[in-house]
């Protein structure tokens, strides 16, 4: 039987949205890493309220970020690489 549980990979580890009950330790899992450009704030622990103050104080940033002087930065670590 197939179990699926939504979740977020971050800094090399992946954090559970919901932890599941009843599964024993040592069970064998199955991660597929799914593409998405939308981002789940709730599974990141940012209410609707954090959401609203976030995007305010972000916003006098993103004339600057979206330029295209800032695509340098879309691969950074590869960059960093050589």
């Amino acid at each position: 039987m197939l179990t699926s549980f939504e979740g977020l990979y971050r800094n090399g580890q992946i954090k559970i949205a919901d932890l599941p009950t009843g599964i024993p330790d040592g069970t064998k899992v199955i991660v597929t890493f799914l593409k998405s450009d939308e981002i789940n704030l709730e599974a990141l622990g940012i209410n609707r309220a954090d959401a609203q103050i976030l995007r305010a104080s972000l916003f006098t940033f993103a004339e600057e970020w979206d330029s295209p002087e800032m695509s340098i930065y879309d691969n950074y670590d590869v960059a960093k690489k050589h």
